[in-house]
């Protein structure tokens, strides 16, 4: 029926015939290109189209105020014989926890009791949803704003070299932080931080870090705090400054329990502007990859980090525009 309509249309007219199948091959091929999400093509786009089409997702973020930090002074020092230094910097009261030889099956049983029975604002919850599988607990109160370096080791008569070959039932250490005061943990919507510590051993000689630090809160959920990888003035600091054969023997041992970063994340030098106008301030942290290396005018331009070509899902600014502005008047 249509070529007969179609050998009608050509006796008729040529010239109309020819502008019908070439209206028809215009619209099919727009079908088409809609269907397997092509598109027209970029360089018939206008700009105001361009910058639409590229625009990834903005991620709704809520500021929440951390009032737990942990860190560890002295790395290189750290070891299970000798035990670790542990400086906490703390908004308000605190309690310092660390049990040694934590499960590690019990531990994330004790997160997911976080979010399914009852709250893990206290050390004694923990130890609850732990069930005692640990070695040795030690605690420390601390004070507000107090930096003191406390000193955690295992009795000399615990007689610990080492926590068993990769993969490990149990975590050398784990740090509790929590608060004191029953009326601050109304104030704060993250009660409490666990913090997974490695320190090597006899057996597994991998420079001390924290692998993991969860954060809890008040209402049931616990997020797990990642690095951002973020435009420094100086290159980032190798494993731990040690000799370039132990920082080998580390990354190869990073790699087997898939914790290791690509060299270019380690050994990065870039500038604190973006790596693509080289004049805004980095302002965007692209995800899933986590790069921040984007300033708010060249956000809206790219579908995939420039620094890794990985897909961008979502991007989240650090600070809104209000406080950029106001730290730019203050540094005036």
């Amino acid at each position: 029926m249509a070529a007969v309509f179609l050998v009608t249309l050509y006796e008729y007219s040529p010239l109309f015939y020819i502008t019908v199948v070439f209206v028809c091959f215009l619209v099919t091929s727009g079908l088409v290109l809609g269907w397997f999400g092509l598109g027209v093509p970029v360089i018939l786009r206008n700009s105001e189209e361009t910058e639409s089409s590229t625009r990834v997702l903005k991620k709704q973020m809520r500021q929440v105020k951390n009032p737990f930090g942990l860190e560890i002074p002295h790395p290189s020092a750290a070891s299970v014989t000798k035990g670790i230094t542990l400086t906490p910097d703390c908004l308000e009261d605190c309690i310092l926890t660390c049990y040694w030889g934590c499960s590690v099956q019990k531990l994330h049983e004790a997160l997911q009791k976080h979010v399914y029975c009852f709250r893990i604002k206290t050390p004694q919850a923990l130890e609850d949803a732990l069930y005692s599988e640990y070695l040795y607990r030690q605690q420390y109160f601390i004070k507000k704003r107090d930096k003191e370096e406390k000193c955690c080791q295992l009795p000399e008569d615990a007689q610990v070299v080492d926590f068993g070959p990769v993969p490990r039932s149990r975590y050398p250490l784990i740090a509790l932080l929590t608060l004191a005061d029953e009326e601050d943990r109304e104030i704060y919507d993250i009660i409490s931080m666990v913090a997974v510590i490695h320190i090597p051993d006899e057996s597994y000689r991998l420079s001390c870090r924290i692998l993991y630090q969860y954060l809890l809160l008040a209402q049931g959920q616990y997020h797990d705090l990642k690095q951002l990888f973020m435009s420094a003035n100086s290159t980032a600091p190798s494993l731990t400054d040690t000799p370039p054969d132990e920082a080998s023997t580390d990354r190869s041992l990073l790699e087997k329990v898939g914790l290791a970063e690509d060299e270019s994340e380690l050994h990065e030098e870039n500038s604190k502007d973006c790596v693509v106008c080289q004049n805004g301030t980095v302002n965007w942290v692209l995800l899933p990859c986590r790069h921040t290396c984007l300033c708010d005018a060249c956000v809206k331009y790219f579908q995939q980090c420039p620094m890794c070509r990985q897909f961008v899902q979502e991007s989240f600014p650090l600070c809104s525009k209000k406080e950029q502005d106001e730290d730019e008047s203050t540094q005036i």
